[in-house]
């Protein structure tokens, strides 16, 4: 069975005939949509997705790209072999209560809702329902994500190949136990607020010094981009890079001393965790 489904898998990618469908339409499940287009993963007429009404726009920003729109939530189960959870944590057992009577096997559940952990999203849903969970972040706006998943009981051999593949298509994907699901929320899920804050701090540490804002901006930006290709493409550890900037008695290390001195490196650490927190709060409630 499993060795089957592998194959109908690759002829559908390579056909470009996976079916998709978003319940949400909103800018993530936008970026998303975007990027598995791009990459050749399947056609727009071959995704579907749903919103309210109240949603007008997003439904219109969905239809822009080429894809199919509707407002039943049904619809997009009964249209599509991937259906993608991107609503709010507190919609989705309204959402999954909807769509309960028309899941079946042919159908993979992934949830990009925060926080919510399988066993709750296989409890709202049929017996033996394909489940993965998972955490992008707001750089698949770009296709700069970085993403993890983890598998629910009942899915198949195929459906990690698939996820990852689905998600490489707008960054980094990886799969993770899901006991680390909402640790990696807050490190990669909130991350990008953190690098932003950090973006704009420095700038403003530039204009303080007499560069003009534009450059300052364009400055930070790119050393934050610089520096993380640094760490992925060398494979050396951050510190040793960091080293490797830092002279004897130099600007850099003078800066560093300063910023260790204001618990820089700490208040990262503390973000992390109360962003972890946050998202395991989250899950409890639903």
């Amino acid at each position: 069975m499993s060795i089957i489904f592998i194959i109908q898998l690759s002829e559908m990618i390579k056909e470009k005939s996976l079916r998709i469908g978003f319940i949400g339409c909103g800018k993530m499940a936008q970026a998303l949509a975007k990027g598995f287009i791009a990459s050749g993963i399947t056609r727009s007429e071959n995704i579907i997705g749903s919103s309210p009404r109240i949603d007008s726009t997003f439904i219109e920003e969905f239809a822009a790209i080429g894809c199919s729109t509707t407002h039943e939530n049904a619809q997009v189960v009964e249209q599509a072999e991937v259906v993608i959870v991107a609503t709010k944590p507190p919609l989705v057992p309204k959402v999954l209560t909807e769509i309960n009577p028309v899941v079946n096997s042919n159908n993979l559940i992934i949830s990009i809702a925060m926080g919510i952990p399988l066993i709750n999203l296989e409890q709202m849903l049929p017996r033996k329902t394909r489940v993965i969970r998972i955490m992008p972040n707001t750089p698949v706006l770009v296709r700069s994500g970085a993403s993890v998943f983890s598998c629910g009981t009942a899915t198949r051999s195929g459906d990690a190949t698939l996820t990852k593949k689905l998600f490489t298509a707008v960054g980094l994907c990886e799969e993770v136990p899901e006991v680390l699901i909402d640790a990696c929320t807050g490190l990669s899920g909130s991350g990008p607020a953190y690098m932003y804050i950090a973006m704009e701090a420095l700038a403003d540490g530039g204009v303080k010094m007499g560069i003009p804002r534009e450059l300052a901006y364009k400055l930070s930006a790119q050393t934050l981009v610089g520096a993380a290709k640094m760490v992925l493409e060398t494979g050396r550890h951050p510190g040793a890079l960091k080293d490797d900037v830092c002279s004897p008695a130099g600007s850099t290390i003078q800066a560093v001393y300063f910023l260790e001195k204001s618990g820089f490196r700490s208040s990262l650490m503390e973000a992390v965790e109360a962003a972890t927190l946050k998202s395991k709060q989250t899950g409890r409630k639903e």
